[in-house]
């Protein structure tokens, strides 16, 4: 069931992760950048990257390459990135964004269908038990480090990927507040990995004293 898991999650990731390429950069394109900035206006999206660090994931626990990824510390960075993702989308984006066709597509599976699958996956065969806080801490750094460049785009590009992190529009007490919330839940969302990790090790400490 792990393999079947990992097989369908990484056949959607990528094609959810391609068919989001083939409508953003044409799109971008007629809004006037380039095509250098078009793909780099693609890889500016949290979903995007957190997305693709999934479909490595995936193929890391298939193949065991790339073995960064198949790493204990990163499945378990990827499965609660994947879950923020999720939840942000529904909580701040899903009620002013109507996508339509492909688009639609895409944001079912890039926002839903994958977080579902790999978060799935990691719980069933992804847990090692080896986990610690110290994980959770370092796994903070992603969001922390993403929100940097955003900021630091920001006045170079002229825009930014999301708007609750655009400070010209809500203004910069609002954008750091969204920030700080993020990363409340970010940090509350890898407790509760370590915890699921941490019934893996005691259900494998109990399989070894039967």
């Amino acid at each position: 069931m792990a393999r079947v898991l990992n097989t369908i999650g990484l056949i959607v990731g990528i094609v959810a992760l391609a068919l989001q390429f083939g409508l953003t950069i044409p799109a971008s394109m007629e809004a006037g950048r380039s095509p250098i900035a078009s793909i780099i206006f693609y890889f500016s999206f949290f979903t995007i990257l957190t997305n693709l660090a999934a479909v490595l994931a995936h193929a890391a626990a298939l193949t065991g390459w790339p073995a960064a990824f198949a790493h204990p510390a990163m499945r378990g960075c990827v499965a609660v990135a994947i879950s923020v993702v999720a939840l942000v989308y529904w909580a701040l984006l899903s009620s002013i964004w109507e996508p339509q066709g492909l688009f639609l597509l895409c944001d079912v599976l890039l926002h839903y269908a994958t977080p579902a699958i790999f978060v799935l996956w990691w719980l069933m065969a992804g847990r090692d038990g080896s986990l610690s806080l110290r994980h959770v801490a370092v796994w903070l750094l992603y969001p922390i480090a993403y929100a940097a460049y955003v900021l630091v785009r920001a006045p170079i590009a002229g825009e930014v990927p999301y708007p609750f992190l655009d400070a010209t529009i809500s203004g910069w007490t609002s954008v750091f507040v969204t920030i700080f919330g993020i990363a409340i839940l970010f940090t509350t969302v890898g407790l509760l990995a370590l915890a699921a990790d941490r019934m893996a090790a005691r259900r494998r400490t109990a399989r070894q004293r039967t």
